[in-house]
């Protein structure tokens, strides 16, 4: 068994939060071609990326509380085998009805690594380091993403759309095995909360009346949901308006993935001279300038691959810097029922990029305008969050 403070147990549960990223990561060279393997349209198969975001968001409402009452660990082995099965059957999939019907499955298993794995890391490092640890639980996390459309790339040439479906059940597989026997749990008994639906009530009535704690949440989800919208517009603007070939667009999302690790990186260099929202006010700038950057040339139909695929590395140094600090902050104060807040605040940001991505998709005009608006939109969103709602409450650096 790791100890708990153990780099062993971090790097496990990053690979467990990487569930989330690499099940949409690994399979986005192949979307594009899945409208002919499925005589389908765009619109259609975009919706296995945000019907996997409705699941992912719903789901999370259900892992805290009941993460908060058993402990961590059986639940999050619980999500992990549900997973499991539902990625083989994504890659029986048939139709795209039954991908969908898979896709909605993994993501209810899928989400139980994010709620879980940032929720044991408060526990174990209380609300000061949690921070710090996030960051590099990101820096970890984003390895894994970065390679993944590339592998995925390269899969689908040599083998078929398929194939990533079954690396994700073998991965999947593998960290159910190192998490039920190697971490411990660690939730204490102290701290365990009860699942009467009035006292579950109650807390989330306390997060949703929690002034730092919505701002927070907000500022993740929006800089979050510019991050999917790149994930769901880009397929389709790499692939089929700049012609860049399908095993070749992973290197795209693999220099987006460093932006965000150069994010967490700097983050993790300045947090303890600037705090949390230090590093906040930095990174929502960050992602606000580079959107719009990306989207001004756009709107008057300059349309440029390395513009586009620079401005969108730079918001993802942004993200970088905003997201692990913003998750800390927000369940910082709620140590007895850091699930549910984790839940709640999981719940937000997958329900907005969701919705973001479904738009993107209906909205897609052939040209990168379209997910430039969006990410310039999501980041000015953050910014505001955070302005509005976090700092004029006056909370610690």
């Amino acid at each position: 068994m790791f100890k708990p403070h153990s780099t062993a147990v971090i790097i496990t549960l990053a690979a467990s939060v990487a569930l989330g990223p690499l099940s949409t990561d690994m399979y986005l060279p192949s979307l594009p071609g899945l409208t002919e393997t499925f005589n389908t349209s765009v619109d259609r198969v975009q919706i296995t990326l945000s019907v996997f975001l409705y699941g992912f968001a719903v789901a999370q409402l259900f892992y805290g509380p009941l993460a908060d009452r058993f402990g961590r660990k059986p639940i999050l082995l619980a999500g992990l085998a549900l997973f499991t099965i539902a990625s083989f059957g994504c890659a029986q999939a048939s139709s795209i009805e039954e991908l969908i019907l898979y896709r909605f499955l993994q993501a209810l298993g899928a989400c139980s690594g994010p709620v879980l794995g940032r929720t044991m890391v408060r526990d174990i490092h209380g609300p000061v380091n949690a921070a710090k640890v996030l960051s590099m639980m990101g820096s970890l996390m984003a390895l894994a993403p970065a390679a993944a459309p590339i592998i995925g790339g390269y899969m689908i040439v040599w083998f078929e759309w398929s194939s990533t479906f079954i690396f994700l059940t073998a991965y999947a597989l593998i960290s159910l095995l190192l998490i039920a026997f190697k971490v411990p749990e660690s939730l204490t008994v102290e701290n365990r909360s009860s699942l009467k639906p009035a006292i579950i009530a109650a807390n989330f009535s306390t997060l949703l009346t929690h002034r730092v704690y919505l701002g927070y949440t907000l500022c993740c989800s929006f800089i979050f949901a510019g991050l999917f919208a790149f994930l769901s517009g880009a397929p389709f603007v790499l692939i089929d308006y700049f012609k860049v070939p399908a095993e070749h667009s992973g290197i795209f999302y693999a220099l987006a993935s460093g932006g965000f690790i150069s994010g967490t990186l700097i983050a993790q260099r300045i947090g303890s001279r600037r705090g949390i929202n230090g590093v906040l006010k930095r990174g929502t700038l960050v992602s606000v300038t580079a959107g719009f950057c990306m989207l001004l040339p756009a709107l008057f139909g300059i349309h440029n691959l390395w513009l586009t695929a620079i401005t969108q590395v730079v918001y993802m140094c942004g993200v970088g810097m905003v997201m692990p600090q913003a998750m800390a902050g927000a369940l910082a104060p709620f140590a007895k029922m850091a699930g549910t807040a984790s839940s709640l605040l999981g719940f937000t940001q997958s329900l907005i990029a969701a919705s973001v991505g479904m738009l993107v998709g209906h909205y897609h005009s052939g040209t990168p305008t379209t997910m430039a608006t969006t990410i310039a939109l999501m980041g000015l969103l953050s910014l505001i969050s955070f302005r509005c709602w976090v700092l004029p409450a006056k909370t610690p650096r």
